[in-house]
């Protein structure tokens, strides 16, 4: 049934069921995520390649990433599910590695058909006599956004022990986290130990996540969002303005100079306040989506956004290559009126692409029956391992050429294969 939560009395839990407003903000994520990647990237021809660049190397283009970087709340969106998602099968006495195991399959099988569509159409296209760097650009590209999955897996994991925290300690559990990313920063800008940084991936990203668990629990009260909101906002100027921060918050071929990779405390700030924004406009948001028009538009249009999410890439990656490569049509310089025209026009196009192939696409949504079961505890979290080890790989190579793709390929699919239930004596 698909209505909006109650209002919530303090100390109460949600009602489970269906909060159009969180499928509002996945919308709004999944529209900016696809645009962004579009638009922010540079891409140019020379003569010994193609030259992948990005606007937020031009003056003044780091504002474009304050409103591009929603990631933040997808992780909010994601903690909610996750913890209504654990409840329901606690309560039904389904197991921790049954649990991991369903979450895992829905998150990792979809990457196979994606992975091998790219991975044979590349080396497809080089063995026909294509460029090999256009080629991997491209490849890398498509593997840039499943970081977003390897992440994920590491807050599935860590949802029913949080979700336990979270009903003893409320909401000292997210300023813990925000905490540790605050030691984090500390130590790698005093020490110079970059490496350090990626600790945060747990702390910024797990942090945001269970400021989902604190909405699907008792809500966001106002003074909590505005608290949010306020302090969120403060800390992220701030610590841009006077500390060791790129005031870029996306890295679109940009992550060596931007707040992702590793995440900051100021991403961690900025997801703080876009949690409490969107705290504060719920009501507002619920009362629209919730009329019958826009609720049958999320209800259809929802179910495919993670479809949408991992294949957009790919006609992306046609369109630039056909324009740049191919008909030697240059990104026009940024921020200037023609670049401007290049991303509407070029979004008019990329629309009526995407919305088809996503709805093909979803037939790989469902794990194949093969894969049912429960596998216990310690194969789903090596299952976990294997599936988000084999998706950074992917991330960090792409879907290209080379054994490594291969390797991350193999290594999402040995995860998928240990969820399967064991074999019955």
């Amino acid at each position: 049934m698909h209505s909006v939560p109650a209002p919530v009395r303090p100390g109460a839990e949600r009602p489970p069921g269906r909060d159009r407003f969180l499928d509002a903000v996945r919308l709004l994520v999944m529209v900016l995520v696809v645009v962004q990647h579009w638009w922010l990237p540079v891409l140019v021809q020379q003569q010994d390649g193609l030259e992948a660049g990005s606007v937020l190397a031009t003056e003044g283009g780091f504002l474009l990433t304050w409103v591009a970087q929603v990631m933040p709340l997808i992780f909010f969106v994601g903690g909610a599910a996750n913890l209504i998602s654990w409840r329901s099968a606690s309560a039904k006495g389904v197991p921790a590695g049954t649990w991991f195991a369903r979450r895992l399959r829905r998150l990792a099988w979809p990457v196979v058909p994606l992975a091998l569509v790219w991975i044979v159409s590349c080396h497809v296209l080089v063995l026909m006599g294509a460029p090999v760097q256009p080629v991997l650009v491209g490849a890398g590209a498509a593997g840039m956004v499943l970081w977003f999955l390897a992440a994920y897996v590491l807050v599935v994991v860590s949802t029913p022990v949080l979700a336990r925290a979270q009903e003893r300690f409320g909401w000292l559990v997210p300023a813990a986290l925000l905490t540790g990313a605050v030691a984090v920063d500390l130590v790698r800008f005093t020490t110079g130990a970059d490496w350090v940084g990626y600790l945060n991936v747990a702390f910024v990203w797990l942090g945001v996540h269970q400021l989902g668990f604190c909405y699907a629990t008792t809500g966001i009260r106002r003074r909590y969002a505005v608290a949010l909101a306020v302090t969120g906002a403060a800390a992220a100027v701030l610590l841009t303005v006077f500390g060791p921060y790129s005031a870029n918050m996306t890295g679109v071929f940009a992550a060596e100079d931007s707040n992702v990779a590793p995440p900051t405390l100021v991403l961690a700030a900025l997801g703080s306040m876009q949690v409490g924004v969107a705290a504060l406009l719920r009501d507002r948001v619920s009362a629209w989506v919730n009329r019958p028009g826009p609720a049958r538009l999320l209800d259809r249009i929802c179910p495919q956004l993670m479809t949408v999410y991992l294949w957009h890439m790919l006609p992306i990656s046609v369109v630039a290559g056909v324009l740049v490569y191919g008909l030697e049509i240059n990104t026009p310089e940024p921020m200037t009126g023609l670049w401007l025209l290049w991303g509407v026009l070029g979004v008019a196009v990329l629309v009526p692409m995407v919305v088809p192939l996503a709805h093909w696409a979803m037939r790989f949504e469902t794990p194949p029956r093969a894969l049912e079961g429960s596998p216990g505890l310690p194969r789903a979290l090596a299952a976990a391992a294997l599936v988000a080890g084999g998706l950074l790989l992917l991330t960090v190579s792409g879907l290209g050429v080379g054994w490594m793709p291969l390797l991350g390929l193999l290594a999402v699919l040995s995860g998928l294969l240990l969820t399967r239930a064991l074999r019955r004596a």
